[in-house]
């Protein structure tokens, strides 16, 4: 499908969404398909793709702006606000940047905008009676005093010996293929993070406010409950365990926090003289957004459809995930 038909691709109940019902994009569909999983990795490493844009940015992070390891060795509050300030700048940045675009500038329009609508104001639903307002406050309160938190942890247990740590010289095989397994690792974590917080219980008390964010926006992406923000947040873990070096912490930190405002923009790309530049969000997550009980994953994964949960945009798919929500929520 083309450009300009994607552009114009808009129904009553979105004001665009790509050609339903979707595909299965999975890179672990079964059979393998040799081609495609070429194609992925083409389209995902050797372009400037998002995450290749968030290695490069990882880098120039790792030399130029976060404290040394050697510094990390004892906890002190030098390093630690130094590791606070870069995280809240870059997220600052990141999400402001594409809510000033977006939202502000108005640079695409709602060209490829799945919702109809604009960010809320004037809504007692929402802190401060404005929903960026409160998105921010959530995101630069909440998440990167505690993404900052789990690097700092992370960045004191490598300093000491206590997570293993390599070099790109010592494993220059393994260091290239974390940096291309760390996005699958968390979407695996994600996905079952995610159906922990939609029992009830924690869905009510916890999730619920990242969920008000139906209409979604770059600050909607990191704004989450602290509970909700451990739990996403803890995927940072993995670092203890299996060896990596700090430019791999610090691809994670980026992927899970200035990452979620790339995934949450509304938009599903940016686009550049009306050509698709850079993938954003996805209209599989969009559904989660607005049905709620579908698509906990992302679409690298196959846990949706092996469990029931993928909902591929149809009437259809809307009636059963209202179904599911309809038993879930029954008491």
């Amino acid at each position: 499908m083309s450009d300009t038909r994607d552009m114009e691709g808009m129904s009553r109940e979105w004001n665009y969404h790509p050609e339903l019902p979707l595909n299965d994009p999975s890179i672990f569909r079964w059979p393998p398909d040799p081609g495609f999983l070429a194609r992925w990795f083409a389209t995902n490493w050797l372009t400037l793709s998002e995450r290749v844009m968030m290695v490069i940015a990882s880098v120039a992070l790792w030399y130029f702006a976060y404290p040394s390891l050697d510094r990390a060795e004892e906890f002190a509050f030098g390093w630690i606000a130094q590791v606070w300030a870069v995280n809240f700048a870059i997220i600052f940045l990141t999400a402001g940047g594409l809510h000033w675009f977006f939202y502000m500038r108005k640079g695409q329009g709602k060209r490829l905008k799945f919702d109809h609508r604009d960010q809320a104001k004037g809504n007692a639903l929402w802190n401060f009676r404005n929903q960026v307002h409160d998105n921010m406050f959530w995101s630069l309160g909440s998440g990167v005093v505690q993404l900052t938190g789990f690097q700092v942890f992370v960045m004191w247990m490598m300093a000491n010996g206590y997570a293993p740590v390599i070099s790109f010289a010592e494993h220059p095989v393994w260091f290239v293929l974390a940096l291309i397994l760390l996005p699958i690792w968390s979407a695996f974590h994600f996905y079952w993070a995610h159906r922990l917080l939609h029992v009830p219980v924690l869905y009510r008390h916890v999730h619920s406010l990242h969920h008000r964010n139906v209409n979604i926006g770059p600050w909607s992406g990191f704004s989450m409950h602290p509970v909700e923000h451990f739990l996403y947040l803890s995927t940072l873990l993995i670092h203890c365990v299996v060896p990596s070096h700090p430019i791999h912490l610090i691809f994670h930190v980026v992927y899970q926090g200035p990452g979620a405002a790339m995934t949450h923009t509304g938009y599903e790309d940016l686009l550049i003289r009306d050509k698709r530049r850079l993938a954003l969000g996805t209209f599989y997550h969009q559904l989660h957004h607005r049905y709620y009980e579908c698509n906990y994953g992302n679409q690298e994964m196959p846990w949706d459809r092996w469990f029931g949960t993928f909902h591929d945009g149809s009437p259809e798919g809307t009636a059963e995930t209202r179904a599911r929500k309809k038993r879930m929520h029954a008491g």
